[in-house]
């Protein structure tokens, strides 16, 4: 085991098993190369209005030729895995995983649909950027305010208009470049002297040595730095100087969600800086995997939506129709069939995954007054049983697993109220619990225990 897994698992063991090679060598998450990766130029994309274009589009097919079938090349066959891929330039592909063999330890994760990490391309953009309030006042923090009362109406009030009132002032443009690539990706305010919450994927390839510069809505600029990130739940805070009147978010709930209930992304999609985008939940506490290796790799409980993301909007708010936040956009699903010219991938088809706000907020609370992640964890291995749940493989000396009487060979089908399909499903619902929450596991059919879950330091690689 290692110390940061949750789980307890290794690289290698989530390798063996099942773990696909990335097909289009583009990276993942914490494997990846992060948000701002290797560039991509403009001039590459394909041109509507060119010359070319035009001559193209005068061009019709022979009358001979038949109409286009229902299938493209890499569409899925039934019995068949279909091919996936990363969305759009300058975003990562997440390899495919596998469902993990009887004879395999240690699997993280499996029969989860890969998942993309959606950060943009080139660095570039012309709107403002952010920094720390100089009107002397103190600091007001989002993540200092009580959650807002549990929603109750049938229907939620507002509009994609008022939402995109409210919230635009407050997203903003992250254009990141380190010494292994350029990007950009989105994120959002917390507090008036300049702390911003966006993806882990979007700044990483800044952490060492490179440069963030945040472009607000109304023109503003300034440089930010890394405060803390998470690369296990691609969560990371950053600090803007030289930008005064910062307005933070409202921060929402996301434990009473609801399937079908509207909602509404901003962020920066193809540097396209200040887009609104909008769709209804289409899922919740997904399972998704995305990227990385052994104790980092990205798990969480997503938040589904068709509101469309694409390469950019990581780290950029999804919002309720009230115009509080309860996402972080992170993720989303491209098969190969979508991609484009010279191993590119396709952008939005309608699957895309929100980090849930109540898990992003302690996780940025925690990084703002320690400068550190805490990552939950139980100290077991896991893989996912053959009949279905997440079997336990070695258990930790002093863990919480051991003090609880949890056993190699264990089979936990559910935890709480959730039930636990395969080894993903229970690292993330871990993931999404606090150190020190108590949860009861059911083993097999009816066995209850009880465990106390453990809390440790993330420190990113």
């Amino acid at each position: 085991m290692t110390e940061n897994d949750p789980s307890g698992q290794n690289a290698e063991q989530a390798r063996q098993a099942g773990a696909q090679p990335d097909a289009t060598g583009l990276g993942g998450h914490a494997t990846p190369h992060g948000g701002a990766q290797q560039a991509h130029s403009s001039e590459q994309q394909y041109n509507p209005w060119s010359p070319q274009a035009q001559t193209q589009t005068q061009q019709a097919p022979p009358p001979e030729q038949p109409a286009p079938g229902p299938y493209t090349q890499g569409h899925h066959i039934p019995g068949q895995q279909p091919p996936y891929t990363q969305p759009g330039p300058s975003v990562y592909t997440v390899p495919q995983q596998r469902q993990a063999s009887k004879s395999t330890s240690g699997k993280l994760l499996a029969g989860v649909a890969a998942i993309a990490l959606v950060v943009g391309g080139v660095a570039g953009g012309t709107v403002g950027f952010l920094t720390a309030d100089s009107s002397g006042g103190g600091s007001v923090n989002a993540l200092d305010a009580p959650k807002p009362a549990q929603q109750t109406g049938n229907l939620p009030a507002g509009s994609v208009e008022s939402v995109a009132q409210k919230l635009s002032p407050s997203v903003v443009e992250l254009q990141v470049s380190g010494r292994s690539g350029a990007g950009e990706g989105s994120g959002f305010v917390l507090s008036t002297d300049g702390y911003v919450l966006t993806n882990n994927h979007v700044v990483e390839v800044a952490a060492a040595g490179g440069q963030i510069q945040a472009v607000f809505q109304d023109g503003k600029k300034g440089t930010a730095t890394v405060v803390g990130r998470d690369p296990t739940t691609d969560i990371a805070v950053v600090k803007v100087s030289g930008v005064s009147g910062l307005t933070p978010v409202e921060l929402g709930r996301s434990d009473d969600l609801r399937v079908g209930q509207p909602v509404v992304a901003i962020g920066s999609p193809f540097e396209l800086a200040g887009t609104v985008t909008s769709g209804i939940v289409s899922a919740l506490n997904r399972p998704v995997s995305a990227g990385g290796g052994g104790d980092q790799t990205t798990v969480m409980s997503a938040v589904q939506t068709d509101a469309a993301i694409n390469p950019g909007n990581s780290g950029g708010p999804l919002a309720n129709m009230a115009g509080q936040v309860i996402g972080i956009n992170s993720a989303i699903y491209s098969p190969k069939s979508s991609q484009g010219q010279g191993g590119e991938s396709g952008g939005n088809v309608g699957i895309g995954f929100a980090i849930p706000i109540d898990q992003a907020r302690r996780t940025a609370d925690d990084i703002i007054n320690t400068g550190q992640a805490t990552q939950t964890f139980i100290g077991a291995r896991v893989q996912t049983a053959p009949t279905g749940g997440a079997q336990l493989g070695e258990i930790s000396p002093g863990s919480p697993a051991e003090k609880a009487g949890l056993k190699s060979g264990d089979v936990v089908t559910k935890l709480d109220d959730r039930t636990i399909p395969n080894a993903d499903a229970l690292v993330a619902e871990i993931r999404t619990r606090a150190p020190n929450d108590k949860v009861k596991f059911t083993l097999g059919g009816d066995k209850v225990v009880e465990v106390t879950l453990g809390g440790q330091p993330v420190t990113p690689n």
